[in-house]
Parts: structure tokens; C-alpha cells; sequence
């Protein structure tokens, strides 16, 4: 495994909200700048996760690089080690593997959707890991494997993350994973209670290696602190709307009073009529004194890592330069 405590704990996301004709310059920017690390969000249907990975990863020479996430559903676990073998047999110790559910709708758009979807998460990390580690894997379940093997597996033990956000799967994930990315909008008080969960699953799977937790932040900096939280402010009410009732709100504090203003406004009045406390809570948003502390609030809570969502993404080069000359320094 690449160490990850040779760099920065801060790392910035490519993917999704980035144009892809941004990726290179934005993986070289990062490089340049000292950032510690890269993740790449494969959201449907924006970017693919791991042609922009090797984009990314052929862009730059040291920083690694995680894929947070890519579906479990979307891609038969076979392929998703080939894919992950491939990329670290052209990038030793740079490529973690970051695997979980995907957004309900977006499976429901393409009918696959899992009746148990723990359980296909939990076969799909083990027989990803096996097949990376060069085993051959025949076994039945969601998936159905009959002697496969991959022809080129890993160079190097390739960290697995789950992308997971409730109770039963930061467990799972603690039991069977290297790592967790934790999603955009996570409060402090989510990150605290996610840690715990998580080391309940390693206990229980009697795991004592380091799991890392990387949590994403939606961010944005500048020298006027009002300006950079308006940047952010329609992303936060977006993925409020998107997922209203799972632990990210409950553990902040604001789940009855979120559905009550989604059924009062509706999503599109959301942003205009949260408070702003939301924002500055749940996003890393202000000026660099403002954001220095936010990182490490979340740090202090339990994150090993933070990856940054860049807004405005039309203004990404200019807020990673901002962050990197004076918020990083204050850490």
C-alpha cells in the first residue's frame, strides 16, 4: 500500500463534476501544488472512473490515486479486478480501489438495482480482493464466477474502500475493507460516529490493520468568506434533496426539520430556504482561516484524509492555488 502519511492528508476529487477535458491539468495542478493524494468520483453518467483514472494517473508521477467509488452493481466484480490489475500494473502502489452501492436511481435508470444490497457489496469486495490477489474464484450468489482468474493480477496489494454511508455498512466495511470513503456532506458529528462503527466491524471480523477513513468535503476559498459559501451553497441543498433520511442527516441533527422544508419548498426552494448554519457545517466553505479550521475539525474527528469537491468547477485551478498557498499551511 502506498503510504499515504508521506503527503498532505488533504487530496482532491476529479470526476463527475469536473468536465473531463479538465481532469490532466487539474491531476498536475494537484501534483504541483502538494496535495496529498487524488480521488475520482464516478458518478452516472458524468465521467468514467477508470479511463479518468489512468488519464489522472499517467498525468502525474507519485500522488495515488483512489476511485471513490465505483459501483458494485454497475460492472461484474471480474471485471472490476481486471480493470483494477490493469491500472496497477501501469501504476505500482498508486491505485486504491473504491467500491460500493451507487445512487438508487441511477441503478433503477439501468435495472440493476440488488435485492440484497449488503450482500452484494460483501461479495464483491471479497472476490475483487482474491481475484486482484491472483486466486481463482468459482462461487455462486448475486454474482456467479465459474474459474475465473485474472491472466495479469495486481503487481501490489491494492487497498479496497467501500463507499458506504449507513450503520450496517460502515461495519461491513470495517469487517472486509482497507478503507472507507465517507460522503459529501459529513458533519464532525457524523465522522465521530462512522469511526465507531466502523471499528465495531474490524472487531468483530478480529481486523487489527489500520483502516483509513477519507471523507469528502463539497469546498470552496476565498478571501471574502460570504463569497466562498455561496459558491457551495446549491450543492449542499442538492445532495440534501437527494438523500434526506440516511445518517448523515440524523447524526447532524436535522432530519425532521429537513423533510419538513423539502415538503414545505420542495428541492428546487431548498437552497434559498435552509439556514446557513448547513452550509458552514456540512460543507468546508469561507475564507483560509475559516476553511484551515474546518479541515481540521474533521480531521480531529476522526477523518485520516479529506478530499476536496472544488466549486465553482469553472474556477477549480484558481481555489486549489488559494488552498494549497493558505489554507494548507494552517494545518
Amino acid at each position: 500500500m502506498t503510504d499515504p502519511s508521506a503527503g498532505s492528508p488533504v487530496g482532491l476529487v476529479l470526476g463527475s463534476h469536473m468536465p473531463p477535458g479538465d481532469i490532466v491539468a487539474m491531476a498536475r495542478t494537484a501534483e504541483e501544488l502538494g496535495f496529498g493524494e487524488l480521488w475520482f468520483s464516478e458518478d452516472c453518467f458524468f465521467s468514467g472512473g477508470f479511463s479518468g483514472a489512468a488519464a489522472a494517473l499517467a498525468a502525474t508521477s507519485r500522488l495515488p490515486l483512489g476511485l471513490g467509488i465505483v459501483s458494485a452493481h454497475a460492472r461484474h466484480p471480474a471485471i472490476l479486478a481486471m480493470e483494477l490489475a490493469t491500472l496497477d500494473v501501469l501504476f505500482p502502489g498508486r491505485i486504491y480501489g473504491g467500491i460500493g452501492h451507487g445512487v438508487p436511481a441511477w441503478l433503477d435508470q439501468m435495472g440493476l438495482r440488488p435485492a440484497k444490497a449488503l450482500a452484494a457489496l460483501r461479495q464483491c469486495v471479497g472476490a475483487v480482493r482474491r481475484l486482484c490477489d491472483g486466486e481463482e474464484v468459482t462461487e455462486d450468489g448475486h454474482f456467479r464466477f465459474d474459474a475465473v482468474a485474472l491472466a495479469h493480477p495486481t503487481a501490489t496489494r491494492v487497498p479496497l474502500y467501500t463507499g458506504v454511508v449507513n450503520e450496517k455498512g460502515l461495519r461491513l466495511s470495517g469487517e472486509i475493507a482497507d478503507g472507507t470513503v465517507l460522503s459529501t456532506l459529513s458533519s464532525t458529528q457524523y465522522v465521530r460516529w462512522a469511526r465507531t462503527h466502523v471499528e465495531a466491524g474490524a472487531r468483530k471480523a478480529a481486523r487489527t490493520e489500520p483502516h483509513r477513513l477519507v471523507t469528502y468535503a463539497l469546498f470552496s476559498v476565498d478571501h471574502d468568506g460570504a463569497v466562498a459559501r455561496r459558491a457551495v451553497r446549491e450543492s449542499v441543498a442538492f445532495y440534501l434533496a437527494a438523500m434526506p433520511d440516511n445518517a448523515l442527516s440524523s447524526t447532524y441533527g436535522i432530519q425532521e426539520e429537513l423533510m419538513a422544508l423539502l415538503a414545505e419548498v420542495g428541492p428546487a426552494g431548498l437552497a434559498d430556504a435552509m439556514p446557513e448554519s448547513w452550509v458552514s457545517d456540512l460543507a468546508v466553505a469561507g475564507d483560509p482561516d475559516e476553511c484551515a479550521e474546518k479541515l481540521r475539525a474533521l480531521l480531529d474527528a476522526g477523518s485520516d484524509s479529506i478530499g476536496l469537491w472544488l466549486f465553482p468547477a469553472s474556477e477549480a485551478e484558481r481555489i486549489a492555488t488559494l488552498a494549497a498557498r493558505e489554507v494548507l499551511p494552517r494545518l
